[in-house]
């Protein structure tokens, strides 16, 4: 059964009358683990596209910046983001409960915000409206500020970006202690990692752009420590 169908069945579930607890307590455990991913930069994304007032914007063309979409799947995608335009409930609702699902793992909600940034920029810009909805979306999900700067710096083009910021660390530690950092970075975007947190195949597009990032920041730093 396509993901798509899937998670438009878990999306009717919501709008037919049942809780968002319900809905998500059967989203889990794998596979549907990667549903309620799919479903939380779904849910949050449709939002923030509210958020920066540009309504017209075409959801489903943004979301191919985070997902790859067959032919086949199209139409079903295009009734997941009708389905979460139209639910009433609000963002903060969808951002706790998938802020409580994943509390065994953290590393996956880095990978929803990621999800995010990349439909924020889609349309090549970033709102105010749409920083403030990250920045509330990230305090829900007890996101480090360090990690969400880290975020923003590969994703808003609002100055060259701090390899620095974008690896989490600062000018003054030891370069070893910030290959250390690096290469952690690296295992964790390996995608058998994605995959185990419940990243859909679908959107390892993720782990594509997070890599040369990441080894683009390492190269800036390491290069000028020679």
């Amino acid at each position: 059964m396509s993901i798509w169908i899937r998670i438009s069945d878990a999306l009717a579930a919501l709008r037919s009358g049942e809780s968002l607890s319900v809905v998500f307590d059967r989203l889990r455990t794998p596979p549907e683990r990667s549903v309620a991913f799919t479903i939380a930069v779904i849910a949050l994304g449709a939002k923030m596209a509210k958020a920066d007032g540009l309504v017209t914007r075409d959801e489903v063309t943004a979301f191919r910046e985070v997902f790859q979409i067959a032919r086949e799947d199209e139409a079903g995608a295009a009734k997941v983001f009708n389905l979460a335009r139209q639910d009433v409930a609000g963002y903060e609702d969808y951002a706790a409960r998938i802020a409580a699902m994943f509390t065994d793992n953290r590393d996956v909600l880095c990978d929803v915000m990621e999800g995010l940034f990349h439909i924020a920029m889609a349309d090549g810009d970033y709102h105010p409206k749409e920083d403030d909805f990250l920045e509330q979306v990230a305090r829900i999900f007890a996101l480090p500020e360090a990690e969400f700067q880290a975020l923003r710096a590969r994703f808003v083009p609002d100055a060259a970006p701090d390899p620095y910021a974008i690896l989490g660390v600062t000018p003054d530690m030891a370069l070893d202690e910030i290959r250390v950092k690096w290469r952690q970075m690296v295992r964790d975007t390996h995608p058998d990692r994605m995959r185990a947190r419940g990243v859909p195949d679908e959107a390892l597009k993720l782990a594509e752009k997070r890599m040369a990032d990441i080894n683009h920041a390492w190269d800036q730093i390491s290069g000028k420590a020679a």
